[in-house]
């Protein structure tokens, strides 16, 4: 029997948190929430916080349709975080960077905007709704290792835990999480060659055009073949295949160089990758605890999969980010000194606590795809037997972005095993 969708309301929420959760009195940002709700029921039902992808992605706009969400407000009123630095939070953008003389001391400022200042952040707003009473999150993607450090370090405020495409190797830095995505990576582009011939010829093209004319984008954005080869980001989506095809239809339009339409859509695909700032600063610190510095760990590994390299076909990249990018993307360039000195920072603060996870009691599933190019299947699934009373879903139904695309399942899945 189908279930009619709720009507929803939603409130605006704001919250006054420490930049710095260990110096209360320092200077503070501003957090923006969106509460969703069943109109009608919801009143009293409750609480789901979601932390969705990035870093540095906003909470998603609901505009009706969200089959994930409809199931949620079924049983929750939901939470939509922007994390902090994001969407209508005080944002990290140009206008920061402006207020920074000094590299070392932004640099200071962006090392704050990881998984452990969002949890204490959500940790806040807890109490503030709720008191002592505990409610239960949802992470996707990146919001699911927000989750694992919230199991970590603040289980006492979870009731239950879903995670979808979110499980972080728990002790795997940088370099080891590279080098398990590398492989899948090439064989996303595989798939996506032997699904559609002609476009390895017509990268290919493109490629060596790049190679030997400079190329603007509209966006003032400089396409370079590394550029050009970040579009494979997309391939990790359900659609990003049909739509990579589609962009590489017809890159020249029967001239002898790119025509107008293919570059524009180049730019429009580069900037829905990139987002907002942080993606790109805090991308290889999502990896990084203890002692030992990023150093760039996505350019330096690529050195070992010649793929990426000259060869033809070419082979696109994936969810990898490199220091060029902040020198010819207009958008990072005010962030290009914080961003090498975030690369070189010696020592980050932990993220995960073995020993808490090995321990756990809060009721959690986590679903696990297969064919993830974001997180590596294999260090998932080493994370979901670490942590105790987590049930897992693993899956090759959906891709990364199963949770949206799912029509609610991936979450109902969740549900059913957490209660069993």
């Amino acid at each position: 029997m189908l279930v009619p969708p709720p009507r929803r309301a939603l409130i605006d929420r704001f919250f006054s948190v420490p930049l710095d959760h260990d110096r209360p009195d320092g200077p503070r940002l501003r957090v923006y929430a969106r509460e969703v709700r069943d109109a009608d029921h919801g009143r009293d039902l409750p609480w789901l916080l979601f932390l969705g992808g990035g870093p540095g992605s906003p909470a998603p706009r609901p505009s009706g349709g969200e089959g994930w969400l409809d199931r949620a407000l079924r049983d929750y009123r939901v939470l939509l975080l922007d994390q902090r630095g994001t969407g209508r939070s005080t944002p990290v953008d140009r206008r920061l960077a402006a207020r920074f003389r000094d590299p070392a001391a932004l640099a200071d400022h962006l090392a704050h905007f990881r998984a452990d200042a969002i949890v204490r952040d959500a940790e806040l707003i807890r109490r503030t709704l709720l008191g002592d009473r505990p409610w239960s999150v949802l992470g996707q993607s990146f919001g699911g290792l927000c989750t694992v450090t919230y199991l970590s370090f603040a289980p006492h405020g979870l009731a239950e835990a879903y995670i979808t495409g979110g499980l972080p190797g728990l002790d795997a830095d940088a370099d080891t999480v590279y080098r398990a995505l590398y492989p899948r990576v090439a064989a996303e582009n595989a798939a996506h060659y032997a699904r559609h011939p002609d476009d390895a010829d017509r990268a290919t093209e493109v490629a060596r055009f790049l190679r030997t004319r400079p190329v603007t984008l509209p966006s003032g954005r400089r396409l370079t073949v590394e550029a050009f080869q970040s579009l494979g980001n997309m391939l990790g989506g359900s659609d990003g295949s049909t739509r990579l095809h589609y962009l590489l239809e017809d890159p020249f339009a029967g001239g002898d160089e790119p025509s107008d339409a293919f570059l524009s859509g180049v730019d429009r695909a580069l900037s829905d990758i990139a987002g907002g700032p942080l993606y790109s600063l805090l991308h290889e610190a999502t990896y990084a605890q203890g002692e030992g510095a990023t150093r760039w760990a996505a350019h330096r590994v690529r050195t070992e999969f010649p793929a990426f390299g000259v060869a033809e076909p070419l082979f696109f990249t994936g969810e990898m980010i490199y220091p060029w990018m902040f020198g010819a993307d207009p958008a990072l360039r005010p962030f290009r000194e914080a961003a090498h000195l975030l690369a070189g920072r010696p020592s980050w603060p932990a993220l995960y606590d073995v020993a808490r996870l090995r321990a756990n009691t809060v009721p959690a599933a986590a679903a696990v795809y297969e064919d993830d190019m974001y997180l590596d299947r294999d260090l998932s699934l080493a994370t979901a037997r670490t942590i105790a009373n987590l049930g897992v879903w693993r899956t090759a139904e959906y891709r990364h972005d199963g949770l949206r695309m799912s029509d609610g399942v991936v979450l109902d899945r969740l549900m059913e095993r957490v209660r069993g």
